[in-house]
């Protein structure tokens, strides 16, 4: 049994995989509250945990009190892929697992990973499993913040809510040209590499992927060539596909 723990820039989820699949889960804090409980329930043999902040003193003595070794995920970790990325030192570990995870599940494919949370990640690995590297945008919240501070007069507006295609109010307006805009880059990233590959398969993941409501029924538009699959434990399943590599 595996314990991953994926700390993000909002929440931290760890997860227990029993060989390649997730058996439980949890959703919790930066400070880890719960971890303890949690582990104890579920005897993991050993961990990985990756983070985009740094960790405050009462997170890094919960994970130090575990008694199963904890591997620190970095940028720079041996991993099942090529890393073609210029700086790996600079390369933030969630979007390294990510595109693991995603050529773990379909080894030998062209992908693009879209991970839609604080910033919105595009990472791209190829059929040779060569990782490129990628882009990073503004997320949802921090389009909505950014319009709210760096003008005088914008209010600050909350992402749940109505989008309609045209914004009947100010909050309105704000939310839709978010929303749709993100769509629309996201319909946009995936048009070109699609252009590009003869076959292309697309990753949405991210805590925010649920607002962009690019399910199949809605459908990005894309070329014929390209697949989209959704996948909340994307993350996850890279960084236990690197645990044992590693172990």
């Amino acid at each position: 049994m595996n314990l991953i723990i994926d700390i993000g820039n909002t929440r931290a989820k760890v997860v227990v995989f029993d060989g390649n699949e997730p058996v439980a889960e949890m959703v919790t804090d930066h400070k880890l509250v719960g971890l303890s409980r949690f582990v104890r329930q579920h005897k993991p043999e050993r961990g990985i945990v990756s983070t985009t902040a740094k960790l405050g003193r009462m997170a890094e003595r919960r994970l130090s009190a575990l008694p199963c070794p904890i591997l620190r995920m970095t940028g720079e970790m041996p991993v099942p892929i090529q890393v073609r990325y210029a700086t790996p030192e600079t390369l933030g570990a969630d979007r390294l697992a990510a595109v693991v995870g995603a050529w773990t599940m379909y080894p030998g494919n062209n992908i693009l990973v879209i991970d839609a949370g604080t910033c919105v990640t595009y990472d791209l690995v190829d059929a040779q499993g060569n990782y490129w590297g990628g882009n990073i945008s503004p997320g949802l919240r921090m389009r909505l913040t950014a319009m709210h501070r760096l003008t005088g007069r914008l209010p600050q507006v909350e992402l749940q809510g109505e989008t309609p295609e045209v914004g009947f109010d100010t909050p309105t307006a704000m939310r839709s040209g978010t929303v749709w805009g993100l769509r629309r880059e996201i319909e946009g990233q995936i048009d070109h590499f699609g252009h590009k590959y003869s076959h292309l398969l697309v990753f949405l993941t991210g805590g925010d992927a649920k607002y962009l409501d690019m399910s199949a029924k809605n459908s990005i538009f894309a070329p014929e060539n390209v697949k989209v699959v959704a996948d909340e434990q994307l993350v996850p399943r890279g960084l236990n596909t690197i645990l044992e590599h590693n172990k």
